[in-house]
């Protein structure tokens, strides 16, 4: 589709006992779920879209969204959105599609940068499924899945109305997937979990993205 992630210290000298002060376990993060965990929550498809997807521009199309619990899901490509800021690896030279803004802001009232933060997009709201009558707002964040890996990603950016399955350089990149937005990408095998109403303090920030996605998908899979 183209729019147009104690030790035991003992030491000893000769007879003589050496007291060693208690060291606390270093804090550990947490960790979400892992990718079958995910996928087993998602197995069924309980539409709520009144009209299916395709995943690139002229085909048929597919791919409905789906609802588990309080979760939207859709199981689709991955095309690479390298709108917003301009770098060395998405700009007008790089991506032949490339648009200097993204749909929403960060928490900075700039673009989004498709190289550094993970994002995904989802299609403008139409007669098949309107994202912000599901309460999904910008920046939720969603788990999105690829093999045995999971990445946490924001709402950034929206595609057109009739196509589905797209997110940043940073999210394919981190997926393990060819980032390049001409040639990269995969046909198929993504799963986007969406947490609608999640929304990290500061959405551009990765490590806010994961601590957000990190608790709503545990919630998820309970």
């Amino acid at each position: 589709m183209r729019r147009l992630r104690v030790a035991l210290l003992t030491l000893g000298v000769a007879a003589v006992a050496v007291v060693v002060p208690f060291l606390a376990a270093p804090a550990f993060a947490a960790t979400g779920p892992s990718a079958s965990d995910l996928l087993n929550k998602v197995k069924t498809c309980s539409s709520p879209s009144k009209g299916k997807y395709a995943t690139d521009d002229g085909e048929s199309s597919t791919v409905s969204i789906c609802k588990s619990g309080s979760a939207y899901f859709w199981k689709a490509d991955m095309d690479i959105d390298c709108d917003g800021v301009s770098t060395s690896h998405c700009n007008s030279s790089t991506d032949p599609w490339y648009q200097n803004e993204t749909s929403f802001e960060t928490s900075k009232g700039k673009p989004f940068q498709a190289d550094s933060t993970h994002y995904y997009v989802i299609p403008l709201p139409s007669s098949r499924f309107s994202y912000k009558s599901a309460g999904i707002k910008p920046g939720s964040v969603a788990a999105i899945i690829y093999k045995s890996k999971v990445v946490y990603a924001v709402f950034a950016d929206e595609g057109p109305n009739n196509i589905i399955g797209e997110a940043s350089y940073a999210t394919a990149k981190a997926l393990g997937i060819n980032p390049d937005p001409e040639n990269g990408g995969t046909d198929s095998g993504v799963t986007y979990i969406v947490f609608p109403g999640k929304v990290p303090s500061t959405i551009e920030s990765n490590s806010a993205i994961d601590s957000t996605g990190i608790a709503a998908a545990n919630a998820f899979v309970g």
